[in-house]
């Protein structure tokens, strides 16, 4: 993406910098994501990360509000012909924001202090922070390769994993006798974390107009 703005867009400097401020935004909602859900099932103590977690989300904020500032002045000089490219990066940057404002509320979650489950649904729960935060780091690299085949794959386990949170959602819902709220509300900021980190990585493999659609999904499934 960035390379096709860069050979219709002459050599702006400006678009290296729009790219780090970008990459520098998905560190920090890996960052913020992980110390959220470390409080929510690891047991850190929310009043010890809580200063940093709302620091790191007002960055990835005042990191978004620049980088569609930049976008701007980069339309405005190199005009129409790079208006597709910029929709597309102020597609992904709102998708690398929202993953802070989801974090922020699985933190709320750890705030309210409520039980999530026995042993082993903590046990799965853990494991589901762990795959999306692998996640993360692997659309760091797909964004900074542009590997399509590596961005497939990878679009393919975000399906998969988001399935998966659906479906132990229905089973919560079926249980009886039973508050299972926050366990529901986990799983599904887990959900919407994963399908951001899925929208910026189907901007390696996919046109505009198919941007945040999946390759191969059927549209009625996305």
């Amino acid at each position: 993406m960035f390379d096709w703005l860069q050979k219709i867009g002459g050599s702006s400097q400006g678009l290296g910098q729009i790219q780090q401020q970008f990459l520098e935004m998905l560190q920090d909602g890996r960052h913020i994501f992980d110390a959220a859900a470390n409080a929510l099932l690891g047991g850190t103590a929310t009043k010890v990360i809580e200063k940093d977690l709302y620091e790191t989300d007002l960055r990835i904020n005042e990191t978004e509000m620049a980088i569609r500032k930049e976008l701007v002045v980069h339309g405005t000089v190199h005009g129409a012909a790079t208006f597709p490219g910029l929709l597309l990066l102020m597609s992904v940057v709102k998708d690398a924001e929202r993953i802070g404002d989801y974090s922020k509320n699985i933190f709320e979650i750890a705030q309210a202090g409520v039980p999530l489950g026995d042993e082993a649904t903590l046990a799965g729960l853990v494991q589901k922070k762990d795959q999306i935060s692998k996640f993360m780091v692997r659309a760091y690299g797909c964004f900074t390769s542009k590997d399509e085949a590596d961005s497939g794959t990878l679009l393919k386990d975000i399906d998969a994993f988001q399935k998966s949170c659906d479906q132990e959602v229905m089973q919560c819902l079926r249980l009886e006798g039973s508050n299972e709220a926050a366990r529901v509300l986990t799983l599904r900021h887990f959900k919407r974390v994963a399908s951001h980190v899925g929208n910026i990585v189907s901007s390696v493999v996919q046109p505009l107009h198919q941007l945040d659609f999946y390759p191969g999904k059927p549209l009625s499934e996305q």
